[in-house]
Formats: C-alpha cells, structure tokens, sequence
C-alpha cells in the first residue's frame, strides 16, 4: 500500500511513521526541507491512503499570540484539497481539532462536545481563535473532496511532546521537583487527554472499518490542569504547592469530549496514569 503522510517529522507525524513501517511511506514534512504545497504542484501520483497531518500549531501561547502565523494554515488545506481532486486518493485522513467546535459550549464541567454540535446547514458557533477557524473550514471543504476521514483529537499527549504543551512540561516539573509547581490559569480549567498511540490506533480502524463523518478523539475523561499537576508529583513521589498564574493563556475553559460515536469501534486503551508513568520512566 502507498502512503502519504505529510507533516511527517511532526509530533503526531512520527507516530504514524513508525506505526504503518511495514508500508511504502512518501513522507513530506518542512522541518525536511519541503514545503507539502510545493509538493504538491508536482505530485500526480494516486496514493492508496493520504494522512494529512501538516500545519502550523503549537501550544496555548503560540496558538494566541502567532494569529496570523498559524492561518497560514488555510493554504496548506487549500492546496491540499486542490491536490486531492486532481488525483483522487483511495482514502483521506483530514486532522481538524477540538478547536473547531465552539467556544461558548466549552464553559461548563458538564458539557461534552459531541461531533453534531458542529454543522454548516443549522448553526456554527466562534471556534477557537484562528487555528479553530482554519480547521473548521478545513472540515467545510471537504465536503467536496471523495473519500475523507475526518478527525477531531482533543489533547493528544506522549513522553515526547513539545514542552510548549502542558503534558510534558508538568512531567518535568514534577521530576524536577519544583515548589511551587507552576499552573497555568485557574487551574481549574480541564482538557481530555488522549495518548497518541490510541490516536493512531482509533484513527486507522476508522479507515478500516470505513467510519464516515467526523469523529472525536478522546477519552472523555474530564482531567483539570490542578489535578494533572496532582498526578505527575504522585508519580514521582512527592507533594509541592501548586503556584496559579492567571497572567498565561488559558484556552476555553472545559473542552471534554462525547466518546459515544468513538466507542462503537475503538475503545482507547492508555489511561492518563500510564502515561504520565511512561514519560517518567522515559524523561527522568
């Protein structure tokens, strides 16, 4: 089978890689040296499975205070879906976000995003700051592309994220023992942490199964950033202060998803604690 996956050096990238090795993978990734649009101006070839991962994102700071850098992200999809057109690949794998649902339905504990809160015939909400649009109407156009898969992560996590996200960054204050230990915000601002590999997993027996419409990916565990801070001092051993710091970004406020539509064919099999156990035993 021939594979594309662009934004193949990224954090989500490397997990793909590594897990579809046993197939003929064209990888395409700007930290390589190639632009995926350039890319795919020359590109005439007809993949079996395309998984575009490529775009411009970060954490929380980059996410509101690039705006601008990060709607570069409207061209890549663009040319993306240009390119998809022309050579009509067996099957897509088109990552939105989280960040495209609403942000008014991310204020309560009790509110989960469901995939149906998002529809461009009765009702869109303001997503999440530019990166939300971008994948939004990235999710708008393929509405006219055949053979998308589109895909919804909430907090992807694993040992070896970007410290500009919160997952390893609290791991490494936890191991370094700091007290204080800084939080973000409140801190009692939650989010729904999925570990990459059941990411991979869920999305390839989407494909397989040939799950159609969006579909979440998350656990729909609702974890606060004062409680992830409580479990990475535990699993190291030791119980500092927790320092609140409203002056940084904090995002919307609860973003949990409903696993209802996931769970009729993927169950995600890492807890939070053995993740955060797994980035230990790796970082310390």
């Amino acid at each position: 089978m021939d594979v594309l996956i662009t934004g193949s050096s990224g954090f989500v990238g490397k997990y793909f890689k590594d897990r579809l090795q046993q197939y003929n993978l064209t990888l395409i990734d700007i930290k390589d040296g190639i632009d995926c649009r350039d890319f795919f101006k020359k590109e005439d070839k007809s993949y079996d499975l395309v998984i575009h991962l490529a775009a411009i994102v970060g954490g929380r700071e980059s996410i509101e205070g690039r705006p601008m850098a990060v709607a570069d992200n409207l061209s890549i999809d663009s040319e993306f879906f240009q390119w998809c057109l022309k050579t009509n690949p067996k099957k897509i794998v088109y990552f939105s976000s989280s960040a495209a649902y609403a942000i008014d339905a991310q204020q309560y504990p009790s509110m989960r995003l469901r995939e149906s809160s998002i529809s461009f015939i009765d009702y869109l909400g303001v997503p999440d700051m530019t990166y939300g649009w971008s994948k939004l109407t990235g999710e708008f156009l393929s509405q006219f592309v055949p053979n998308v898969h589109i895909f919804r992560p909430f907090s992807g996590y694993g040992w070896d994220q970007d410290l500009t996200y919160p997952f390893p960054m609290y791991v490494k204050r936890a191991l370094e023992r700091q007290d204080p230990f800084q939080v973000w915000g409140p801190g009692t601002q939650t989010r729904d942490f999925i570990h990459m590999k059941d990411v991979v997993e869920a999305v390839l027996t989407a494909v397989d199964q040939n799950i159609i419409g969006p579909t979440n990916l998350g656990t729909g565990r609702s974890t606060s950033f004062l409680e992830l801070a409580w479990l990475c001092m535990e699993a190291v051993g030791y119980n500092g202060a927790i320092k609140t710091n409203p002056d940084k970004p904090v995002g919307c406020m609860h973003r949990v998803s409903d696993n209802t539509k996931l769970l009729s064919f993927y169950t995600p099999k890492i807890t939070l604690e053995e993740g955060i156990a797994e980035a230990v035993k790796q970082l310390g």
